[in-house]
């Protein structure tokens, strides 16, 4: 078998070919192009560079981005922090009134577990000085 070596790959590449548009009724040629595989390797790839970058500047440079999911204007991201703020200082807030209700309606309804305190308090007595 022929090993393929980067002399005989570049020279396909540049070999030269006719791309030839006929019309089917008279067989009259209409356009002849004269084309080689590196060529045509060349075009595609600039049309597909082109192609991304015109697409990249329309989304950058245009409203169009605001339709992306996720992106948004700074405003709104300031806005939906301050509300994300107040909504978690709220949920604390009414966990804690929760918890003050319950306590108060056992103690209203005596199902407190009650503890005696046990430890004795060394209470200092206070002098009285006669002046």
């Amino acid at each position: 078998m022929d090993k393929i070596t980067d002399n005989s790959t570049l020279k396909r590449l540049r070999n030269r070919y006719r791309l030839v548009v006929m019309n089917d009724d008279t067989y009259e040629e209409v356009v002849t192009f004269k084309l080689s595989r590196l060529s045509v390797y060349v075009t595609m790839s600039i049309t597909f560079v082109l192609l991304v970058g015109l697409t990249v500047a329309l989304i950058v440079f245009t409203p169009l981005k605001y339709y992306i999911p996720g992106y948004g204007s700074r405003q709104s991201k300031t806005e939906l922090q301050l509300l994300k703020y107040r909504t978690d200082s709220l949920e604390i807030a009414i966990k804690d009134k929760d918890q003050y209700l319950d306590a108060i309606k056992k103690v209203l309804t005596g199902t407190t577990p009650t503890q005696k305190d046990t430890t004795i308090l060394n209470v200092p007595k206070e002098e009285t000085t006669n002046d």
